[in-house]
């Protein structure tokens, strides 16, 4: 692996053994030789890896052995690389065990009100490093690992992502759990284990092909199985009315089975849980009918019970009504309330003392609804109580309303749900009753306060009539909770003021903005050790929980040493990367080009294709003068399309095409080079974001909510070239729109453009080199062997592009210049990327998550650390004893 080479100032090893000597490595060079540093030697030095101390190793290490004896039954001379993987992670969650279980003994002492996430995705990405760092055993198990003779990052490089999740959505919900263990919140993910998660992309001639992602092929050593705690879920059957009471009868029965991951907070002993629940079928499953004769093929049958937790669905901001779909989403609700009322019931009793009274279940249960996918949980919990538990209507859903909120992730129209109700009815008939009732009392109350004003009725109802009855879960969620937030400022303006004004106008208290965040631990400590080292030599280490603190970094803007340091570590992360680069694509690399780096999932409204323009611009300015001066770049554009998005497959195979060209001309040389980057996800993530120059933010203003790939690329020396769209409006905000590249259409310029219509046809004709990239498109030329491979794509763009590519090309192609000019001053570029890793506090998910704990969920964060597993039992009382004066 390449050397990390880090301006460090320790030049030690901070392991108080004779490792050095005893593992065979020479003695420290004196400064005088300025010997480079190994990987392991400069991984050791840095101190918010933990300290190392000679027990801690040794215990390590013992542990490790032990395991790869006992569990995996292998010994030095046949264990595989995967088995040396396993044996470190099973040493690792031994560290996690005992804190586990105090901290939900803790909870269960200190009766706090619980923060129930629910997702249908969870996209955690690798879980050894993550927790290796949480807990402050980075360095000895380097330590330990290189004591026996093995590379750590090979086996890390073992471990499969958990790819719950296809991308935005999905990664906020783990950064937020993060975060919800580093402040101490009682809180718990609640989501589907899929057997299967995002598939894996591969290129085929310039194509995406998709592969399954069998990801627990190997087991998961991170997962607990509770079979203990199995509940029943129930679909389609009929609802009977027993004097005046409605029960669902007849039902088909599926099983949830949860399987509990821990979730580490920072350094502070607490370790939440993520649960994740499993189909499984009721061991009866088409037996107990008439279906005598065939057992075999009953057994068989098992499976379409158990199909529905097999895989992810892989659409990203776009509605696929399918059954199997509502399935899922109902199946995570269902077992997830029985679940929080199981534990609520549980729960040592307050003053209220009575066992039935759900009077005080606001109190103790917040329940985040991660966009409109959960939403079912809100007929749900009305059936429970009105039908189980036998609450009066009007007792139950004030109860209810004040449990649930909502998150809003967009406002493009073919993303929002909308579930026929044919389909509900066969499936779930009893909510469909409930969703009825819910609605028409919604609409009374309309009526009431708007009367006469039919139109708002009807677009305010649950129920769409257009084109066959539909209904409006976002609608269901906005009156089901209270509090429905958005995902960055501009965005909770549109849903107030657009998307969702009728309900904002009744109800404005309800709408609040949460701009999202993300964890500085995986984001910043785990994927850029050298910087985030760098950062605390600087101004100390608090800013790992407190990201606001890297505003002290504003005073080194100016300092040589620092910047030089800076620029250092952005090119030894560069120079790591090229290598893998060249390992993987066999391209060569000029490290010291520019990395412009567009990663994330493929979509029109991303606008890949402004980008690609963009490319073949710079690619006809070097053909046209060769020995004009020229800044060399490497274009990184990566991302999974949605398998049924025939558009979005196309924008692939247009870059792939691009590539080929650009990358054997021999007139361009090392100036220009494209690389498509083959299954984007975390992990991968995790290498790219570190090593880019330039962050690549290009949506058409008004489409992208937040964006959050944009912050972890602020946070870790990237610049940013962006619309004023999303979060980006923000950091141009906390930056300063000088310390940005932002370029085009404001809101309102898409929306004058809208009124007047856009006309692509009118910047084709004014733009020379836009016309001349789109005949080249056009004609063939980057697909010789089918001239008209395109077609559907420059159609799109000239005759129904809804994200108004034409319109913002001039723009960026000239801002792009003013990027190249910059990125030739290397002390003024970095001067400006230090403005930005100063300016990036603010989008800690830290910040977010305090936020919706003060203003949604009304529960505080807390710095307690609950007492280490090694001391006794007491201590949790103690603690408990003392905080809970604090807690009134």
């Amino acid at each position: 692996g390449l050397k990390v080479y880090l301006s460090s100032v320790r030049n030690f090893c901070v392991c108080s053994c004779t490792c050095q000597t005893k593992a065979g490595r020479a003695p420290a060079p004196t400064p005088a030789m300025a010997t480079p540093l190994t990987d392991q030697e400069k991984r050791k030095q840095i101190s918010i890896r933990g300290i190392v101390g000679v027990e801690n190793v040794a215990e390590i290490k013992k542990s490790f052995n032990r395991h790869l004896h006992f569990t995996l039954v292998k010994d030095r001379n046949v264990a595989t690389r995967r088995d040396y993987y396993f044996a470190l992670a099973h040493s690792v969650r031994d560290h996690l065990v005992g804190r586990w279980i105090r901290t939900q003994q803790f909870y269960y002492e200190m009766d706090p009100k619980r923060v129930y996430y629910l997702s249908l995705e969870f996209y955690m990405g690798r879980t050894l490093e993550n927790t290796m760092i949480n807990l402050g055993l980075q360095n000895a198990c380097d330590e330990a690992i290189y004591q026996l003779g093995l590379d750590i990052e090979d086996l890390e490089e073992m471990e499969e992502d958990a790819g719950l999740g296809n991308g935005g959505l999905g990664r906020l919900a783990a950064c937020f759990l993060d975060s919800m263990a580093t402040l101490g919140l009682a809180a718990y993910g609640y989501g589907i284990r899929y057997e299967y998660g995002i598939f894996n992309q591969k290129i085929r001639e310039g194509w995406q092909v998709e592969e399954a992602d069998d990801w627990l092929r190997h087991g998961n050593p991170w997962e607990k199985a509770r079979p203990e705690y199995m509940l029943p879920v129930h679909f389609y059957g009929r609802v009977e009315q027993i004097h005046g009471a409605s029960k669902w009868v007849d039902t088909q029965v599926v099983l949830a089975m949860p399987y509990d991951t821990p979730i580490p907070g920072y350094m502070n002993n607490t370790v939440n849980t993520m649960r994740l629940w499993s189909a499984r079928a009721p061991n009866d499953f088409n037996l107990r009918d008439f279906n005598v004769g065939d057992y075999i093929q009953a057994v068989l049958d098992r499976n379409l019970a158990e199909n529905i937790s097999r895989v992810l669905y892989p659409n990203d901001n776009f509605f696929e009504g399918k059954e199997l779909r509502l399935k899922q989403e109902y199946f995570v609700v269902a077992a997830t309330l029985q679940d929080i009322i199981r534990r609520f019931k549980a729960s040592k009793k307050d003053s209220e003392g009575a066992s039935n009274s759900f009077n005080n279940f606001p109190d103790k249960v917040a329940i985040q609804l991660n966009d409109t996918h959960p939403a079912m949980a809100i007929p749900e919990l009305m059936r429970i109580f009105v039908d189980i538990e036998k609450l009066p209507w009007e007792k139950a859903w004030d109860i209810t309303k004040r449990t649930f909120a909502y998150t809003n992730h967009t406002v493009l129209p073919e993303a929002l749900e909308r579930w026929p109700v044919k389909l509900m009815e066969t499936l779930l008939p009893r909510h469909l009753q409930i969703i009825y009732e819910i609605n028409q009392k919604h609409l009374d109350m309309i009526a009431v306060q708007f009367p006469g004003d039919l139109d708002r009725l009807r677009r305010m109802s649950l129920i769409e009539e257009e084109g066959g009855k539909r209904i409006n879960m976002a609608h269901l969620c906005i009156v089901g909770s209270h509090a429905v937030n958005g995902v960055a400022q501009i965005h909770s303006n549109i849903v107030k003021t657009e998307v969702f004004r009728d309900f904002s106008e009744m109800e404005p208290e309800k709408f609040q903005n949460k701009t999202n965040g993300i964890t500085p631990r995986r984001w910043l400590l785990l994927c850029n050790a050298g910087l985030a080292e760098l950062i605390a030599e600087a101004i100390g280490e608090e800013y790992v929980k407190d990201l606001s603190k890297l505003k002290k970094l504003l005073d080194f803007v100016d300092d040589d040493l620092f910047i030089r340091d800076v620029a250092k570590v952005k090119q030894d992360n560069k120079l790591k990367f090229s290598q893998y680069l060249e390992q993987e694509y066999k391209v060569k690399i000029n490290p010291s080009s520019m990395f412009d780096v567009h990663v994330k999932r493929i979509h029109e409204y991303k606008r890949q294709l402004l980008n690609c323009l963009h490319i073949v611009t710079m690619y006809n300015r070097i053909r046209k003068d060769p020995t004009a001066p020229f800044v060399p770049r490497t274009v990184i554009i990566g991302g999974k399309a949605a398998p049924g998005y025939h558009m979005a497959k196309l924008i692939i195979k247009l870059i792939t095409s691009v590539a080929e060209v650009v990358n054997n001309d021999p007139l361009i040389g090392s100036k220009l080079k494209v690389i498509y980057l083959e299954n984007y996800r975390v992990s991968l993530a995790e290498k790219v974001i570190p090593a880019t120059d330039l962050s690549e933010q290009i949506s058409t203003a008004g489409t992208e909510a937040s964006g959050t790939g944009n912050m972890k690329f602020m946070l870790n020396g990237a610049l940013t070239i962006g619309t004023m769209d999303g979060a980006n409006v923000e950091m141009a905000e906390e930056a300063g729109e000088e310390n940005l590249f932002i370029f085009g259409m404001r809101v309102d310029d898409v929306a004058e453009l809208d009124k007047k219509g856009y006309d692509a046809r009118k910047y084709y004709s004014e733009l020379p080199e836009l016309k001349q990239v789109m005949d080249q498109i056009k004609n063939g030329f980057f697909s010789p062997k089918q001239p008209d491979l395109f077609n559907d794509l420059t159609n799109m763009l000239f005759n129904h592009d809804r994200f108004k590519v034409f319109a913002d090309y001039e723009a960026y192609v000239k801002c792009q210049e003013r990027v190249s000019k910059l990125f030739q001053n290397t002390k003024e570029w970095t001067k400006m990327v230090i403005k930005n890793i100063a300016a990036s506090g603010k989008f800690s998910s830290d910040r977010t998550i305090a936020e919706y704990a003060q203003d949604i969920w009304g529960v505080e964060p807390t710095d307690l650390k609950i007492p280490p597993p090694n001391e006794p039992r007491e201590a949790i009382d103690q603690t408990a004893r003392a905080v809970k004066p604090k807690k009134v």
